[in-house]
């Protein structure tokens, strides 16, 4: 296959990778095999050795069963070093499939394989190389699959700006100190108007054909069904090709259409390359410990809706294209909003909060709720534990960042 030596290059070496690998000495010893194969491989193009075979097939096998450990408990119970060993044993699983021959069937399965790395394993910071690795895959994928000749997405016009009510304290790009000393401290939500006029985002990405093309061809996990807390919600993976033509294209008609969103996935980490169209707001450098900021994404149509809830985090919602309405309520109301009794929906309330059935929840009329529209280019920042129901006005696609 073209390109092999570049491609190798971009593997670990493995000083890089020993400290995960020694928490695992059978995946060490597999690892450090395969990289040394392939390495061998590049030099004299021999796959007939017992080797090659060996090494093959080893890493199959530890793909296999770092799948099955995973799936094995809950996900956040997975120890880091499990899903890290997994991602990196996807790398190379994908290098011997390439090897084996570059047929668009195989290339196929090597998209697939690279989706799981990414989704299921734990990719974030694993080496210098690991994201160049990554964005040149994936260009070679979608050029091999050739994506875009057959599927034309419409470009995602803005509704036109209005200064609707907003019942917090909005402003134009305060500077770090004022929102650290207005805001932050103060635990008062905030709509930040016309932040992000710098990210080549707000022009880019309304061209739904963009993302097409640079990550249609992406697994990705949707949701389907009106909201996360209904009986019939559903999570599904699928291409994001697909999850585009059916929510967007203009051939599919909305009658016919279920509510599905792209929501709070980690899709930067999946295609780095979008990455290079935003930057993490100077506001989340506000963090009091050094872990990284949490990157979601929230792509779907218009009637999207995530119910009130509350995040244990620091929450900047920022808007890069389409406009939601926006409820609040403090904290200090919670005792008056029916959480749901779940481990899984403790910080989920049970009311719909754009339309309360004061009947069922007589407590709700304690509680203050704040009304607002976040629009294209704005940011909203919510304290930790402020309840916040969002529900998309028009197509629509939100970044939010979190932090400690």
């Amino acid at each position: 296959m073209e390109n092999l030596e570049e491609l190798q290059d971009l593997l670990p070496k493995y000083e890089e990778i020993e400290e995960i690998l020694i928490k695992n000495p059978e995946a060490n010893y597999i690892i450090s095999l395969a990289l040394k194969v392939l390495k061998d491989f590049v030099r004299n193009s021999d796959k007939t050795s017992e080797q090659w075979e060996e090494s093959s097939y080893l890493i199959q096998a530890l793909v296999d069963k770092c799948w099955e450990s995973i799936h094995t408990d809950h996900f956040s119970k997975i120890p880091l070093h499990v899903r890290q060993i997994y991602s990196i044993a996807c790398y190379l699983k994908i290098f011997f499939l390439l090897l084996e021959n570059g047929e668009l069937k195989q290339i196929e399965k090597c998209s697939k394989v690279l989706d799981e790395a990414l989704l299921i394993g734990y990719s974030q910071k694993l080496y210098e190389n690991g994201d160049r690795l990554v964005e040149k895959l994936m260009q070679i994928f979608n050029e091999k699959l050739n994506l875009v000749e057959d599927l034309k997405l419409p470009i995602i016009e803005n509704p036109p700006r209005v200064d609707a009510l907003c019942d917090i304290p909005r402003l134009e790009c305060p500077s770090v100190e004022v929102f650290k000393r207005e805001y932050v401290e103060r635990e008062q939500p905030v709509l930040l108007l016309n932040t992000l006029t710098e990210w080549p985002a707000l022009k880019l990405w309304p061209d739904l054909n963009y993302i097409l093309k640079l990550a249609g061809n992406r697994m990705v996990p949707i949701e389907i069904g009106s909201n996360y807390s209904n009986e019939e919600w559903s999570q599904q993976l699928m291409k994001l090709r697909d999850f585009l033509e059916r929510q967007f294209s203009t051939s599919t008609e909305i009658s016919s259409r279920k509510v599905e969103y792209l929501a709070q996935h980690e899709l930067f980490e999946q295609i780095p390359l979008l990455k290079k169209d935003f930057n993490v707001p100077d506001y989340c450098s506000l963090r009091s410990s050094n872990t990284d900021v949490d990157i979601k994404a929230w792509l779907g149509p218009e009637g999207t809706v995530s119910p009130l809830h509350y995040d244990p985090k620091h929450n900047l919602l920022c808007q890069v294209f389409g406009s939601k309405r926006i409820i609040l309520a403090s904290p200090k109301d919670s005792q008056y909003l029916y959480a749901h009794e779940s481990e899984f929906l403790k910080n989920t309330s049970q009311i719909e909060a754009d339309a309360v059935d004061y009947h069922k929840f007589p407590l709700v009329a304690n509680v203050k709720f704040y009304y607002l529209n976040l629009q294209a280019g704005d940011c909203l920042y919510m304290p930790p534990r402020w309840w916040h129901y969002v529900k998309s006005l028009s197509p629509s696609f939100s970044i939010s960042f979190w932090w400690e």
